[in-house]
This record gives C-alpha cells, sequence and structure tokens, in this order.
C-alpha cells in the first residue's frame, strides 16, 4: 500500500512537468552565515526527487543547495511551479484560497505567543514574505494595529490587499523603505526560502522602530530529518537553507537581533521574538561541535535507513 502512495505521489510530480535539471542553476562557494568554504555533501536528491544537492558548513553546521536555482528561476519557480509543486507532493490542491486555512491556525498561535512575550503592543507590523496577508491580518486585529505585508507573489498579495493591508510586491533584501519603521517585524515561515539570509535579516534590522521587535522562525533540519526518516525527505528545492536553533541563532548575532524569548512549534519550527542588539560575530569555534552533531545526527539516520 505504501509502495502505490510513494508511486502515485511520483507520477502526480511528474504530471507538473518541472524539468528541474534544465532550469538555470548557480554553484555556491562559501557558507552565508560563517564565510567557509568546507562543506559536506549529505545529500544528492529531494523529497521531489530531483537531483538537489545539499551541503552542510563543516565549521557552523547551515545547511544549504548547491547548485541551487538562479534568482530568476526562483522567481519563476514561485510564480508558475510552487503550488502546484506542493500540490502535487501532498495530493490536495494548495493554492492562494486554500492556504488560508493552515495560515489561520498558524496565525492564532503566534498571537496568543505574541500576547504573552511582547514588551508592548504594536501599532503598526510588516511581514515580510507574508503571502494573502492572514498573519498580518490576525496580528493587526489582536492588537489594534496597521498592516504592511511584502511578498513576491502578486496574486498572493490581492487577496492581503482585498482585506485591507497595504502590501508591497517584492524581497525585503530589494526594498527601500526610506525613513518607515515598524513596531513589529514579522518572517514567519520564510527564512528557509531566502537567497541571502544575511542580507534579509539585515534589511529586517532597518526596519525596526525605536523599541520595536521582530519575530521569525526557522524550520529545524535535524527535527525534519528525523520525522522523515532521512535526510532526503527534508531536503526541497523550494528550500535552498537548511537552519538549525544554533545557526539561526547567529544569524541573529550577526545581524544585531537578540532574542527576548522563543517557543517549539508541534511542526519543528524554532521561533524567536527579537530585540535590536549590537552586531557582534559570533563565537565560530563553539559552534564547530554543534555542526559535528548535525551530521552526526544525519549519519545515524542514514546508517538506519541502510539496515
Amino acid at each position: 500500500m505504501v509502495l502505490v502512495s510513494i508511486e502515485q505521489r511520483a507520477a502526480r510530480i511528474e504530471a507538473v512537468g518541472y524539468d528541474y535539471p534544465a532550469r538555470a542553476r548557480e554553484s555556491i562557494a562559501a557558507c552565508n552565515l560563517c564565510g567557509c568554504a568546507h562543506t559536506v555533501e549529505v545529500s544528492r536528491r529531494d523529497r521531489y526527487g530531483f537531483p538537489a544537492e545539499l551541503r552542510i558548513c563543516a565549521r557552523c553546521g547551515l545547511g544549504f543547495l548547491s547548485p541551487r536555482l538562479s534568482a530568476g528561476e526562483y522567481a519563476a519557480f514561485y510564480r508558475d511551479v510552487y503550488r502546484p509543486l506542493v500540490s502535487a507532493y501532498h495530493g490536495r490542491t494548495i493554492d492562494a484560497q486554500t492556504v488560508q486555512e493552515e495560515q489561520r491556525d498558524y496565525a492564532a498561535g503566534l498571537v496568543e505567543f505574541l500576547h504573552g512575550t511582547l514588551p508592548r503592543p504594536p501599532s503598526t507590523v510588516m511581514d515580510i514574505g507574508g503571502s494573502t496577508g492572514i498573519v498580518a491580518g490576525a496580528v493587526r486585529d489582536a492588537f489594534g494595529a496597521r498592516a504592511t505585508v511584502l511578498d513576491p507573489a502578486p496574486d498572493e498579495l490581492a487577496v492581503a490587499e482585498a482585506a485591507g493591508m497595504e502590501t508591497v510586491t517584492g524581497f525585503a533584501e530589494d526594498y527601500d523603505p526610506g525613513a518607515r519603521r515598524w513596531d513589529l517585524v514579522l518572517l514567519c515561515q520564510t527564512i528557509d526560502h531566502l537567497l541571502d539570509i544575511a542580507a534579509t535579516l539585515d534589511a529586517l534590522r532597518a526596519m525596526l522602530a525605536e523599541g520595536g521587535v521582530a519575530f521569525v522562525d526557522a524550520l529545524d533540519v535535524s527535527f525534519m530529518a528525523a520525522r522523515r526518516g532521512s535526510i532526503e525527505g527534508a531536503v526541497k528545492i523550494d528550500h535552498p537553507y537548511y537552519l538549525t536553533r544554533a545557526t539561526a541563532a547567529a544569524y541573529f548575532e550577526r545581524a544585531g537581533l537578540r532574542p527576548l524569548a522563543e517557543r517549539m512549534s508541534g511542526d519543528g519550527h524554532w521561533g524567536f521574538l527579537l530585540a535590536a542588539a549590537a552586531p557582534r560575530e559570533p563565537d565560530w569555534d563553539a559552534m564547530t561541535p554543534s555542526a559535528e552533531r548535525l551530521l552526526d545526527e544525519l549519519w545515524r539516520l542514514r546508517a538506519a535507513a541502510a539496515d
């Protein structure tokens, strides 16, 4: 029965007609977090069956695809392929309309967390990668704030605009807010999709008003690999990066963001409420043992799957 399901899923993915090997790709020479060029290849295939190579930085433990789609190819992928591909993988329609129910559940949990941790109610909210605006709208309604949604997908932003939110089409690292600042900046279930995490977090930091805070969550690669039973089950071409709590914390330290509170979600996301601080270089030598532990975990999964 399981084998039939796997075959059916593969057939659905093939029917999408996305020729990943034929798309323009680029190699990543160094780690986006620590700059190290020493990496360990841990997978050559993703959950869709595409030949995607995942590498783990031996110095800090950041995971990233190399080669990966070029920026132009990712733009086309998210415009034309992403939702049909995810729908094929799950065997049900996932689009700008159906995704809203899942986003409502997520938004309710986030609002509950923010109620207990925010130092003060925000009057303005910026949601980076905010999709249809469900999360931004829930936060807006909970705190009486004005909401702005920044996202590269025009069809999803149309839903947010219809719900009364200001919308901006584009990517955070390319967006110039001028003198505008926000009391609360959200980066929800998006950091893994970015092409340059460091640049986006720098942009997020610059968007914070005086005394403002940010909420960022990241899918933990070790959690997902254990949950799926293999590293291949955790890899997907729409995630250029693979983080852990340790690598996320290092990114925040470099960007000048200090954790005020954290949460562990049931789906493997680490969530961080962050305040502005002075940027600092992480202790890279202290991070290497966590990178080694991650590689050991993945090796044990590989061995267990081979038995």
